[in-house]
């Protein structure tokens, strides 16, 4: 099942890119350049607490008590402070791609 699930969300991926195209560009923006930013977006499944989210991805704290108050102002997350969840979807290389764009 996980396998077609995964191949299922390669082939919608581009239907998700057009639909969650002016929330993906938000959530760019707020990662910026960051490393550790983007590794901690990328953990926000909603299965992760923040200590272990900031554990996994080298983030501080404070740095992601400030990014996910950003991601809530955009709508970017769901409103449990206690295990983040992204509301879109995004591939485990989308910041990989958008470096790729920018340089």
């Amino acid at each position: 099942m996980r396998e077609m699930r995964d191949l299922l969300r390669v082939i919608a991926e581009p239907a998700l890119a057009a639909r969650d195209a002016r929330l993906r560009a938000s959530l760019t923006e707020i990662v910026g350049k960051s490393k550790a930013t983007a590794k901690a977006a990328l953990l926000m499944d909603g299965s992760r607490s923040q200590a272990a989210i900031c554990k996994e991805s080298g983030i501080n704290k404070g740095q992601l008590s400030t990014f996910t108050k950003a991601l809530r102002a955009k709508g970017l997350i769901a409103p449990d402070d206690k295990e983040p969840k992204l509301l879109i979807s995004i591939p485990p290389n989308f910041f990989e791609k958008a470096e790729r764009h920018d340089g």
